[in-house]
């Protein structure tokens, strides 16, 4: 019996994603001291999400437009339409390398992002919600991953 199991998982399809990373919102957890985690789900085909300590190099670099490979955009709902505030601090991380499991480079996995804070203090807006973008090494973006909207405490 258990080497009919190993003979049907080695026959198993490689999962194919396309080579650009993909994002899906997961959950949002907001808890009552204002912190919250948000929760997304991602793909990619190529294997090549995430940055190392060492990727300081353009366009990398501090100052370049993709030293942060995850970004969100933050958006209020105000009377009748989301609207998307200045931040002083955006939210923007640096997703670290996902490593391949097996002989496929394929990866799908969850990021896990946790918010100090997740609403502007004093809004005047109903509700919140988030669009993210992640970035893969060859600057290929993912898909819009729009978060449901959360209701400012």
């Amino acid at each position: 019996m258990g080497l009919f199991a190993l003979l049907l998982a080695g026959c198993l399809p490689e999962v194919e994603y396309t080579d650009e990373p993909t994002l899906a919102f997961a959950r949002f957890e907001a808890r009552e001291d204002g912190t919250a985690t948000m929760v997304l789900n991602f793909t990619d085909g190529d294997g090549n999400v995430g940055l190392t300590q060492a990727d300081t190099l353009p366009p990398f670099c501090q100052t370049c437009l993709h030293h942060y490979n995850l970004v969100g955009e933050y958006q209020e709902w105000r009377d009748t339409s989301w609207v998307i505030p200045e931040l002083i601090v955006p939210y923007a991380y640096r997703v670290p390398v996902a490593e391949p499991t097996g002989s496929s480079p394929a990866l799908d996995g969850t990021i896990s992002i946790e918010l100090t804070s997740w609403y502007l203090s004093g809004t005047a807006a109903d509700s919140v919600r988030f669009a993210w973008t992640l970035w893969d090494r060859d600057l290929n973006p993912s898909n819009e991953a729009l978060s449901a909207a959360v209701a400012v405490p």
